[in-house]
């Protein structure tokens, strides 16, 4: 397949590539993975993923460095985190090394996707995992399927690391107390999806979630984890509605490699003002710091940068990640797996 795209102007968004990876649970057990081209699938119409959401997913991201290598980003961590997900739904574990195994393959078979080193631009990778067996009353399938596909993207913000605006949203939740927040399925994205879309179209790029319960602290950023830095604290919230995030979890590792103190915990919303700088972190965005949180309810805007550009810290952790990320830093964490 050519791959004549336009590398500098990628959008996040989903591109053909040469095929994906499949891996399929029947009887009881996990079979070979396989290679197909074509990017449908046969699905009954009665399968669980369809009718009970019984289905989890993943993101992680290959990159290639300046020597033209291609390595992927702590997917170990992808893998254990879609485990726990398909845990908590009543799926089969997937064996972390048919993670790897597909991983690997998916890669290489699509190798002249890895954009090249320069263009900001990464190979985006969405394992996925789904009841298929047909079901009418409500009980987990007995036959999954595991899918890994990949798309050349570029950043998932348009401006890149740029300050953005968000609004703190009390009017909905994207998952209750003791729900599903702390998993990766998509029904946390589909209720989220009416907010963030009402977000975009008044000039936000995500919504502030508070927590379901009190409206009191602050939960997550939409898609993203939040994170604010304060003197030389990094702090996150601690809650069971939060998606622990690869990313934060790396900016933590990183933050302490800078000396500073790590506070996950819950952060009352009142604390906003308190902050030096506040952001939103995942593995579509990386970093996206935030310039204003505007509460429209109390016609309150929160500012947290007087000169218009990122602040100190956030742009330090960025500049480190990436720089690990793509072959510039030394990996002294072990966080890149060579393909």
């Amino acid at each position: 397949m050519s791959t004549q795209l336009d590398w500098q102007n990628l959008p996040f968004s989903y591109k053909k590539t040469n095929g994906n990876v499949r891996c399929y649970y029947r009887n009881g057990k996990w079979g070979d993975i396989e290679f197909h081209e074509s990017e449908y699938m046969n699905l009954h119409m009665a399968a669980t993923c369809l009718h009970y959401g019984q289905e989890c997913f993943e993101g992680l991201k290959a990159y290639r460095s300046k020597e033209g290598k291609i390595r992927a980003f702590r997917w170990l961590e992808n893998s254990k985190r879609l485990n726990r997900s398909a845990d908590y739904i009543l799926m089969p574990q997937l064996p972390a090394e048919i993670f790897e195994k597909a991983l690997r393959l998916l890669i290489s078979k699509n190798s002249e996707f890895v954009p090249p080193y320069g263009t900001g631009a990464t190979l985006y990778i969405r394992p996925l995992l789904i009841g298929d067996g047909a079901q009418v009353g409500l009980n987990p399938s007995k036959e999954y399927s595991f899918i890994i596909f990949a798309t050349p993207v570029g950043p998932y913000f348009k401006g890149g690391f740029q300050l953005s605006n968000v609004m703190v949203e009390r009017g909905s939740d994207r998952a209750a107390p003791l729900g599903t927040g702390h998993i990766k399925v998509g029904g946390n994205y589909a209720a989220s999806m009416k907010v963030t879309v009402k977000a975009h179209d008044m000039g936000y790029s995500s919504a502030l979630y508070l927590d379901p319960k009190e409206k009191k602290y602050i939960d997550e950023c939409g898609p993203a984890n939040f994170f604010a830095i304060k003197g030389n604290s990094f702090i996150t919230p601690d809650s069971h509605s939060i998606l622990p995030s690869i990313t934060n979890l790396s900016l933590q590792d990183l933050a302490k490699s800078f000396g500073m103190k790590i506070e996950k915990r819950p952060i009352a919303f009142d604390e906003i003002s308190t902050f030096d700088e506040v952001g939103q972190c995942g593995t579509a965005a990386v970093i996206s710091p935030i310039g204003n949180i505007v509460d429209i309810e109390n016609n309150k805007t929160y500012s947290f940068s007087k000169t218009g550009k990122p602040g100190p810290v956030s742009q330090k952790l960025y500049d480190t990640l990436v720089g690990i990320q793509f072959g510039d830093l030394p990996d002294t964490f072990g966080w890149m797996t060579e393909i």
